[in-house]
């Protein structure tokens, strides 16, 4: 592995954290030096040296290969879970070094589950870093490198393609270093509206800004304790569930439709799949709150059950009301969502939309040769028709997916399970969702959770965020040197 181009680009990735942490440092000068303005100010400090040492002792290379590309993006997300926890850890109060890990895992991964049982206990220097984590990690530490490193840069274009799934341009074509520029306009795009109509519908600025970084990222991190739920407010919450369901969508369709001023890309058959599922879901889940009593009235329902059920199906998890003791149906949709999650191209975690229609189409296939054995069947996405080997990695990856569910429960219940949240938990850490159902739901946290769970829950997280393969290709290349 080449070391020198390595260290180079992960320390970019930490100098990103350490502007964030500076920004952070000056809203604590803004509120005349609150208790977190010396944590922040050291942590800092101490990641812009480590960000900056390798541009100072390390020669330039333009020189990358398959590993090298691994081992920058796993780095590069593993020290800026370890620095960004440095605020929470130096600040102390609930934040424990497990729990502060936990915080910082959770944020930038965009998962949104939290430790903390009184969020508006904290300086507000603190909440704005913890809202910056999701904003850093929503676009992704290694797109952030990314639009810092020269175009005409082999690295550039490798780890473009590394970072960039071919499953999120499977309906957008464009070239791959325009792509990320195209990702990051929809992204600022998504987070400066979002502010702006918060604001305007009465939103306080600190806690539009804290939100709008959250709901770009479809992390589920509030400035509040009762999250979108303590502003006791409708418009508020529909524009949410507007935001939530924008940044769920591939940010290709996204971009076309603004830029042509068209609705083309809603005959996208992925997008509609998505959209008629949620459509479908929330209506179940609200009809369940009406007849099982949960919610008084229809218009409340209807917006409790959509609400709770695009936030869950975005992998944003903010929450509107107390989900932990609802019934066993809207439940289980609540986990049904949360497993598939949005599309492809998104910030959003869980399987993707995409892969579960991929799977239904191939299932279907395979139920037609079986009964006509000498036809030709094929699948289709749109106009494209799919080989099988385009087919077998989303199938491998959703077997995968289910075998480290199986694999991190089983871990959980043996290292010590006391409240039940092994299986619940670890699908809510592993799709990015963040809250459950249940003690762990959308106004609950995992503060109770033993330190074992928090350090398997961390590691479902990370391997969601990244979606597996490049954590297991740096371990693999690191066992299996030939």
């Amino acid at each position: 592995m080449n070391l020198k181009v390595i260290s180079r680009n992960v320390g970019l990735a930490l100098l990103v954290s350490a502007l964030f942490m500076l920004l952070s440092v000056l809203m604590s000068l803004l509120d005349g030096g609150d208790s977190a303005l010396t944590p922040l100010l050291i942590s800092f400090s101490i990641t812009f040296i480590v960000g900056v040492f390798p541009f100072i002792f390390v020669r330039k290379t333009e020189q990358i290969t398959l590993k090298d590309g691994y081992m920058i993006i796993f780095l590069s997300w593993l020290l800026s879970f370890i620095f960004g926890a440095l605020p929470y850890a130096l600040w102390g109060g609930p934040f424990t070094v497990v729990n502060a890990w936990f915080e910082s895992v959770s944020g930038f991964t965009t998962t949104g589950a939290t430790i903390l049982e009184d969020i508006e206990g904290l300086p507000r220097s603190l909440v704005f870093w913890r809202a910056s984590t999701h904003f850093i990690g929503g676009l992704g530490v290694v797109v952030f490198l990314l639009l810092i490193i020269p175009n005409s840069s082999p690295v550039r274009l490798r780890l473009t393609n590394m970072e960039l799934s071919s499953l999120s341009r499977d309906d957008y074509r464009s070239r791959a270093n325009r792509t990320v520029f195209i990702f990051a306009y929809v992204y600022l795009g998504l987070c400066a509206a979002s502010f702006l109509i918060y604001w305007i519908c009465g939103m306080p600025v600190f806690d539009a800004i804290c939100h709008a970084f959250s709901i770009c990222a479809a992390g589920g991190f509030s400035s509040r304790n009762l999250s979108i739920g303590s502003f006791g407010s409708p418009l508020i919450s529909v524009v949410t569930i507007v935001f939530m369901f924008l940044a769920s969508i591939h940010y290709g369709l996204v971009f076309i439709a603004l830029v042509n001023r068209t609705l083309r890309p809603l005959k996208n058959n992925i997008l509609r799949f998505y959209v008629v599922g949620l459509a479908v879901i929330s209506l179940i889940t609200s009809l369940s709150l009406k007849l099982q009593s949960v919610d008084e009235g229809w218009g409340q329902a209807f917006l409790d059950g959509t609400f709770h059920v695009v936030s869950y199906a975005s992998s944003t998890g903010f929450g509107l009301s107390d989900n932990s003791t609802w019934p066993i149906l809207p439940s289980f949709m609540l986990v049904v969502v949360s497993l598939i999650c949005g599309c492809a191209g998104s910030p959003t975690g869980g399987l993707k939309v995409d892969r579960v229609l991929v799977l239904f189409k191939a299932i279907h296939m395979q139920i037609q040769k079986a009964l006509y054995p000498s036809a030709i069947f094929e699948v289709r996405m749109g106009r494209r028709v799919l080989r099988d080997e385009e087919i077998y990695p989303h199938v491998l990856y959703i077997s995968l997916f289910f075998l480290l569910i199986g694999i991190s429960t089983i871990l959980c219940m043996v290292l010590g399970d006391p409240n039940g949240h092994a299986l619940t938990g670890t699908l809510a850490s592993l799709a990015n969702v963040g809250p459950s159902i249940g003690t762990i739901g959308a106004m609950d946290n995992y503060n109770a959770e033993p330190t074992a769970l928090k350090f398997i829950f961390s590691a479902d997280m990370f391997l969601g965020r990244v979606e597996i393969y490049p954590v297991f290709a740096v371990f693999y290349s690191i066992f299996h040197r030939k």
